[in-house]
């Protein structure tokens, strides 16, 4: 089976059902910092704009992943693993309030998956 770059774990699948039956379609966008660390932010689809420099990494649970140009530079050798941990999320993102939050978990992949990942650019 062909890797990917981002998988969710059985937690963050379920806050994802919750919250896509509550606000509809939604997209997630590996935050690079700033206000809210490095979370995976998660919005209703059309509320973040998603720019030239940004690239799909995948989907999860049905839902576009994305991250900067520059992040995936520093990310680009690792599985992006999203899982969910008790605690406040983004302060923009839709699980805040919910008592559970998104978190980023990754491992480096190894040589095999990273050569058939990167025949694909």
């Amino acid at each position: 089976m062909k890797p990917v770059r981002v998988t969710a774990t059985p937690a963050a699948l379920d806050l994802i059902a919750a919250l896509r039956g509550r606000h509809g379609p939604l997209l997630f966008h590996q935050s690079g910092g700033c206000c809210d660390g490095s979370a995976p932010m998660c919005y209703p689809q059309g509320d973040f704009l998603v720019g030239e420099h940004d690239v799909l990494l995948g989907a999860i649970g049905g839902t576009p992943f994305y991250i900067s140009e520059s992040q995936h530079q520093y990310w680009k050798h690792t599985l992006l693993i999203i899982d969910v941990v008790e605690g406040r999320g983004g302060m923009f993102s839709l699980e805040n309030g919910e008592g559970r939050r998104f978190l980023t978990r990754s491992r480096v992949f190894t040589d095999a998956e990273y050569v058939e990942l990167s025949q694909d650019r």
